[in-house]
């Protein structure tokens, strides 16, 4: 018996790391830019490939052969993906699994913006693809999927509950395939997302979007609407042809964050009729429990007294580069932020914590009934069961970690013939990293698509060794 518990309790203890520690290996050949490693890293890794982490494996795979350039291998995971996630079923096996354990044995589902996110990747790589009418696709799915994720919650609905950068790459798509009016919309519909109720996680309206705005006014004709846009962004448009062609780079900034968890106690106290309650005085938070006439069920329950509950949170890897320019053709373009997932990553955790918090509560509690049950038919067992509940009370901690934190954008109007830009990034100590592109002006392409990703970050935690390498990759 005593040897048993030893081995139940080591087997614990060897999953108490985070799912990033878990996976350090893989996150340094990621930071090192070893793209080749990382993706034969995750191939040959069987846990990683099991159906619980499936989906984690999927898009992360999906991520490496983007940015190995490798655009139809990419849609090919992301496929996949978006095909497990529209598919998912509960496997109620595991869901009382973890009732009893924790929520890392049960498959990992998506938070919402990285379901969004798989759809942003697929989009850009058509994009690369020249398949305009699939990236169209793939941009607005990143809303519908949205539209249906929040339909789900009656209550507490998500702060994020439509993507402005989704918009702005349908109009770009657009107006790669020359469909100017649909572009023109679709960047209307980015302008009204920016400046929604909320706002937009704190993102200023992009200059480049107002620019892009006014410009397809001004091509279709639309004089009410040119006048009434420069009005609202208190700007004259000056119309500047680009025979040529634009090269648009999108520039994905570092790192998103990582998941970590924290614990809360909550106080088990009588409520009114057949109620049991859970309560932070803290956090202002109560949560009830329906027993019935269960005597039995509601004197276990308090006789909990304080329970913790574990849950997860969120790390910024703050990122290492704060700007960025492109130099070409003797001027300078400043990109502009136009996304902030790690911004969307916080608030979208903190706008599921009510809805799951419950969830939580019941599973602890189901968890610590049947150690006091256990205790009073053996006390030994008791005590068994009372140590590894203790050590298997603990967050879900996977997520999606090789998303950037934040994306910029800008438009380089192009010379005929060749065109070179540097990419110039910038720091707190405003040192400069760069990199450069070769854009061949032609008067039958009328967009570029240059996407680059810096993946040099700031450390999360102490234990994030991953974050001190810095190198780019695109």
């Amino acid at each position: 018996m005593r040897n048993s518990l030893y081995i139940v309790i080591l087997l614990l203890l060897s999953g108490c790391a985070s799912y990033y520690q878990r996976n350090m290996e893989f996150q340094k050949l990621v930071a090192n830019g070893d793209l080749e490693k990382a993706e034969a890293k995750l191939s040959h890794n069987k846990r990683m490939q099991k159906d619980r982490n499936r989906l984690l494996f999927l898009m992360n795979m999906g991520f490496v052969n983007h940015m190995q350039q490798e655009y139809a291998v990419s849609n090919m995971y992301f496929n996949e993906a978006d095909l497990l996630i529209e598919d998912y079923k509960k496997s109620y096996g595991a869901e009382a699994l973890a009732l009893v354990s924790n929520p890392e044995v049960k498959p990992y589902r998506a938070e919402d913006f990285e379901s969004v996110m798989i759809h942003y990747y697929k989009s850009v790589n058509f994009l690369k693809l020249a398949d305009y009418e699939a990236s169209i696709v793939e941009a607005k799915r990143m809303n519908l999927v949205l539209n249906r994720l929040n339909d789900k919650y009656k209550d507490h609905k998500n702060r994020y509950q439509a993507d402005a950068f989704a918009h702005i790459l349908m109009g770009l798509s657009y107006e790669a395939s020359g469909k100017i009016n649909d572009a023109f919309i679709a960047y209307r519909n980015a302008v009204e997302v920016y400046r929604g109720e909320h706002g937009y996680f704190d993102i200023p309206i992009p200059n480049q979007l107002k620019t892009d705005l006014l410009r397809t006014a001004y091509i279709l004709g639309f004089g009410n609407e040119l006048q009434f846009y420069e009005r609202e962004f208190d700007m004259t448009y000056q119309h500047q042809p680009t025979p040529f062609g634009e090269a648009v780079v999108i520039w994905q900034n570092g790192m998103g964050p990582v998941k970590d968890e924290v614990s809360f106690n909550f106080i088990a106290v009588p409520g009114s009729g057949s109620y049991v309650i859970f309560e932070n005085e803290q956090l202002g938070l109560t949560f009830p429990f329906y027993v019935g006439d269960d005597k039995q069920k509601r004197d276990d329950l308090l006789a909990l007294h304080v329970v913790r509950v574990a849950f997860p949170k969120y790390l910024e890897r703050p990122t290492y580069f704060t700007n960025a320019f492109v130099a070409a053709n003797g001027k300078e373009y400043t990109l502009e932020l136009a996304q902030d997932i790690n911004a969307i990553a916080f608030k979208t955790l903190n706008d599921r914590f009510i809805r799951e918090m419950g969830i939580s509560l019941l599973r602890l509690g189901l968890k610590k009934v049947a150690e006091i049950k256990l205790g009073q038919e053996n006390a030994a067992l008791g005590a068994a069961a009372t140590i590894t509940n203790a050590i298997s009370e603990k967050a879900d901690t996977r997520n999606w970690q090789t998303l950037p934190h934040s994306i910029y954008y800008t438009r380089i109007p192009l010379k005929e013939g060749s065109n070179a830009l540097k990419l110039n990034m910038k720091n707190k100590r405003n040192t400069t990293d760069y990199t450069t592109f070769e854009v061949e002006g032609d008067e039958r392409v009328r967009l570029h698509f240059l996407p680059y990703h810096s993946i040099e970050h700031l450390p999360a935690a102490p234990w994030d060794n991953a974050a001190s390498i810095m190198t780019s990759s695109n």
